[in-house]
């Protein structure tokens, strides 16, 4: 084991591609680029050895960080180091590692693993979709001086929705001419996203194999080393690019998934199977983000009569296309409704609904002159005929400038149509069908306030059966309307503060993509031509965050 080369790959896998196999001088970091700093470490964070890696040997297997929960018995490392320790045996975690020193003189003692909780979803070093998965959670056993967490401290677990992150990452590198003393390294980043990935990326150099696993720590306190746990190294390829540099790293964001299997294991219990994932990858749409940028209208709604909603894009050169929902916050192959055509290039607005009650959604338009034209059952009759007037062409109807359907009244379809005039004046109309506005309801006079009404949409969000209505504001401020109904408004209820991030929104829908069976699924266009959804939005918060297109860079 002297000569051994350190991997970070289960003990009876060689040759697995994985961040372990980086090595100083593949490729010349840009200019720039930060170096990593070697430190004392802190006694929260640690690494592993097992039966082929013995302790005061030349190589250590992966990090890990302890994690706080009631049990004060639980590591996070990475999920392919995960794979690794699962199938090894006489399996200890060493906080703070000191290299040549026996177990009785490291500094914290040496703590046994005992078992380890994986998504069984995820493959090792795969750089597909259940990348995203590379996390896993080791149980220690307490040794002569207590509890993991309380003999060393933890950090605290930390799902999160955004990949836009000041954090410090560590790791211990394995020995060698890159690391002799093994000692573990540290480096304040701000991270941004993989594309393609619910991953963090982050550039800084160092990062050689052993790393796998360390924590990303956001709020961190260098003199104890806590914090929040955002993410841990690993993810795409092990946790690094093609190329295996060490000054590219990767983390998987935890979402839903990871916060699951971290409350199994802090209950010291095994996570059942799951059907396969549909994380980031899944759901893509094809097409890149340029492409994306010139997705002009959204509207989403159940055209197929399938239970769960399906897209419809209006482009610029007027092409409309139908993108099938799967039912699982992803897509099925795009289906071209419309050929780019000079026509559609002057639809100013859209929005669908069941205003035909057939239980097929139906595609409203609101054209350039100010008419109105509804088309019906658009999954299965298209869009090459003339559809139903609504209203003909004219200058009040050019001032619609928002329009939203939704169920706000009693219909069990969704019937009812929410519009904001360019004077500020909100009105609903109920009932909407083939031919007719229904009754129409005044919920605001003109005013200048509602004039700065963005963007809207409708939803289940609040998850008692009514409808609520979503408005972004100019200056990015998103509002949820609770209970909206044709006697007024529903309470407002501020999900985002104004911010100049969601000023970059410029089509937003809602549909029902996922299995909770709710209209709750925010759909995002961004200016770059990103495209994000948002699922299981609740009345106060946004949900967990799903790209579909991802950003240039």
């Amino acid at each position: 084991m002297d000569s051994a080369v350190a991997i970070d790959a289960a003990p009876t896998v060689t040759g697995t591609a994985s961040i372990a196999q980086r090595a100083a001088g593949n490729l010349a970091a840009p200019s720039g680029t930060p170096d990593s700093e070697h430190f004392p470490g802190h006694s929260l964070v640690g690494t592993f050895f097992f039966d082929g890696k013995p302790l005061g040997g030349p190589t250590t297997y992966c990090t890990g960080s302890v994690v706080h929960t009631a049990a004060k018995d639980i590591v996070l490392t990475a999920g392919h180091c995960g794979l690794g320790l699962q199938s090894a045996s006489h399996r200890i975690f060493v906080p703070q590692y000191r290299v040549g020193s026996s177990a009785p003189e490291q500094p914290y003692g040496v703590f046994p693993v005992a078992q380890i909780y994986l998504d069984k979803r995820y493959a090792s070093n795969t750089k597909t979709d259940t990348s995203d998965l590379d996390l896993a959670f080791a149980q220690v056993d307490a040794n002569s001086r207590g509890k993991v967490e309380d003999v060393t401290g933890a950090l605290t677990f930390t799902p999160t929705s955004s990949y836009n992150h000041k954090v410090t990452v560590i790791g211990y590198p394995s020995s060698g001419a890159v690391n002799p003393d093994h000692v573990p390294v540290r480096c304040p980043v701000t991270a941004s996203q993989l594309p393609g990935f619910r991953q963090m990326r982050m550039t800084c150099k160092g990062f050689h194999g052993g790393v796998s696993g360390g924590p990303w720590i956001e709020d961190y306190d260098s003199t104890t080393g806590t914090g929040k746990v955002i993410g841990n190294t690993g993810g795409y390829n092990g946790g690094g690019n093609d190329a295996n540099v060490d000054w590219v790293t990767y983390a998987p964001v935890y979402g839903a998934d990871a916060q699951d299997l971290f409350d199994h294991a802090a209950a010291h219990q095994q996570v059942a199977t799951k059907p396969p994932y549909a994380g980031s990858g899944d759901p893509h749409l094809p097409g890149t983000a340029s492409t994306w940028q010139h997705a002009k209208l959204v509207a989403s709604g159940d055209f197929r009569q399938t239970g769960h909603s399906d897209m419809i894009v209006v482009w610029t050169d007027g092409e409309v296309t139908l993108y099938p929902g799967n039912g699982r916050g992803g897509y099925d192959i795009e289906r071209q409704l419309l050929a780019a055509n000079g026509t559609w290039q002057n639809a100013e607005t859209i929005t669908a609904g069941d205003f035909t009650g057939s239980n097929q959604f139906d595609l409203l338009v609101r054209w350039v002159d100010g008419e109105v034209t509804l088309y019906g059952d658009v999954g299965s009759k298209g869009l090459n005929w003339d559809g139903t007037q609504m209203i003909k062409p004219n200058d009040t109807w050019k001032n619609a400038t928002q329009i939203a359907a939704g169920r706000f009244a009693a219909s069990q379809y969704v019937t009812d149509l929410i519009v904001r005039w360019t004077d500020g004046e909100l009105s609903l109309y109920t009932n909407v069908s083939a031919g007719t506005f229904g009754q129409e309801h005044k919920l605001k006079d003109p005013n200048r306030t509602w004039k700065d009404a963005t963007l809207l949409t409708s939803g289940e969000f609040s998850g008692n059966q009514k409808w609520d209505l979503m408005v972004r504001w100019t200056d990015g401020e998103l509002d949820n309307y609770v209970g909206t109904t044709a006697s007024g408004l529903g309470q407002e209820q501020r999900i985002l503060n104004p911010n100049g991030t969601w000023t970059h929104d410029m089509a937003m829908a809602t549909g029902k993509y996922t299995a909770n069976g709710r209209t709750d699924d925010l759909l995002i266009r961004w200016s770059d031509g990103e495209t994000t959804m948002y699922t299981d939005t609740g009345a106060t918060r946004l949900g967990t965050e799903r790209m579909l297109v991802a950003p240039t860079s």
